[in-house]
């Protein structure tokens, strides 16, 4: 069966039904959720049922658009303050650790080659290993927040940023190395000097067009609110266009701007991360289903060999010595944690993308490397993705997720300010009721959940450990945390 005009959608829609379906099954299985999607495709693929899908530079373009959403998307959703004091460590993972990875694996890649007959030259064995040396964004962004997966020593940030930002350098060396093959030389001083322009580029580019980005939204003033998605979604691909234009890294410059636009005030805010959130997850199912009909199964048996032991050797050797050595500067990381760091290098849809370029330029060994990484990235999902929560209970790093009670936001003219608190045994020192809380006069208590039941809040109400309490706050111009659990004792009876 070919892919055309007349039955795209139908077909497009028979697969993201099933996507979904299978998605419901994957906590109950263990398993990524975006494993599946790629599993999906590939089952309704040339190989399966039979959808025949060949074009690399499709795939490509597709990944293109999703990577902006996704990336632009997890960078609204990133707190500045929480990843401000992890920023220098997730930087020199995203560029030191990703060179440091590609460099060992590349290394060992040549060898393995030559030892199983796989006819790569070194140049290919480098840029198999460059491919392959970034960690995936949509993977490591889906994974935490499917699993809800709290992380000490601030690794969840970390993490998040790291995948959020080494695509910039992955992308780099795949280019650069592309490029010789396609001149014939090697310029060391080019490949830094544009290696420098991108970042530098990619990071003003997306700084500042993510400060124009909230200045517009706040001062459009559009009749349908409905029209501030579309807005920002367009603002988002101007953004990756615009900094590829330029010379800059579009990866790197819509992560900023979800930065900046995610750590600002702007109208309709709610619902344009809603929207976003949704947008992410449909595209991240669509290019995990690209991927997965683009490849070809019964190749993947030739270069299975050659694939588990680079799999092996990235998950064991080259990670963990790239992120060890990059970390070394960084004393406050317990070794715990700099292994857990180097666990969870998730690969998955940003690599196969990635191994698309070679195809499109025309490569000799194209398919080699596509399949390989193809391999590679299925084996990452398998044995680290779906060990993500366990190795964090192994190493004692996981902690409880925050459990959110509530999903009430209040309209942006609404000058105040929502937080939620769960009670814990310091709460009932000095009672068990509302009266006994001495709240100052600008804070309220809305309402209680317990359990599945909501309960309006009189001064009588009893409250027990586990309620999750929603306070609202006059003014909303103090964004202090007045509500942290050692605050609170201030508020209650007898209290200092």
């Amino acid at each position: 069966m070919v892919l055309g005009t007349e039955n795209i959608v139908l077909i497009g829609s028979i697969l993201l039904f099933v996507s979904i379906i299978a998605s419901k099954f994957s906590s109950k299985l263990g398993t990524p959720t975006l494993l599946l999607f790629l599993l999906v495709g590939m089952i309704f693929g040339s190989d399966g049922v039979g959808i025949q899908f060949d074009s690399p530079a499709v795939a490509q373009f597709i990944g293109m658009i999703a990577l902006s959403i996704i990336l632009f998307s997890g960078g609204m959703e990133t707190r500045t303050t929480d990843i401000k004091p992890v920023a220098a460590e997730g930087i020199t993972l995203a560029t030191v650790g990703v060179l440091l990875t590609a460099g060992i694996t590349g290394v060992f890649i040549y060898y393995i080659a030559q030892f199983l007959g796989v006819d790569l030259s070194f140049l290919e064995s480098l840029l198999l290993a460059a491919i392959m040396s970034s960690t995936d964004s949509a993977s490591v962004f889906s994974i935490f927040s499917t699993k809800k997966q709290g992380l000490k020593e601030n690794l969840r940030p970390l993490l998040e940023l790291e995948s959020g930002s080494n695509d910039p350098m992955a992308y780099i060396l795949t280019i650069v190395l592309i490029s010789i093959f396609s001149s014939g030389e090697m310029n060391i001083g080019e490949a830094i000097l544009k290696f420098f322009t991108q970042m530098i580029l990619g990071a003003l580019s997306g700084y500042l067009l993510g400060r124009l980005t909230v200045i517009s939204i706040n001062r459009i003033d559009l009749k349908n609110k409905s029209l501030y998605s579309i807005l920002l979604l367009a603002l988002v691909f101007f953004i990756f266009a615009f900094t590829d234009f330029i010379g800059g890294n579009g990866y790197l410059a819509v992560y900023i701007a979800g930065l900046v636009v995610g750590n600002n005030k702007i109208y309709n805010k709610r619902t344009l991360v809603s929207f976003f959130d949704g947008v992410a997850w449909l595209f991240q199912i669509v290019m995990f289903l690209t991927l997965g009909l683009l490849v070809n199964p019964h190749e993947l048996v030739d270069i299975a060999i050659f694939g588990l032991i680079i799999a092996f050797i990235m998950i064991f050797i080259s990670r963990p010595l790239a992120i060890f050595a990059s970390l070394a500067p960084f004393r406050k990381l317990s070794l715990k944690a700099r292994s857990y760091v180097s666990w969870v290098g998730l690969r998955g849809a940003v690599p196969i993308i990635f191994a698309t370029y070679p195809m499109v330029e025309g490569l000799e060994n194209a398919d080699i490397i596509f399949n390989v990484v193809f391999f590679i990235t299925i084996i990452s999902l398998i044995t680290q993705g779906t060990t993500v929560t366990w190795v964090a209970n192994l190493l004692g790093l996981s902690t409880k997720a925050v459990e959110k009670g509530f999903d009430i936001a209040l309209p942006d003219e609404v000058k105040a300010k929502l937080t939620e608190l769960k009670v814990t045994e310091e709460f009932l020192v000095k009672g068990n009721t509302l009266r006994d809380i001495n709240l100052p006069k600008d804070i309220l208590v809305m309402m209680i959940r317990r359990g599945d039941k909501y309960i309006v809040p009189r001064g009588d109400t009893e409250i027990i450990i586990n309620d999750i309490l929603l306070f609202i706050k006059e003014d909303a111009s103090d964004d202090s945390e007045y509500l942290k659990s050692l605050e609170i004792k201030r508020f209650f009876k007898g209290g200092k």
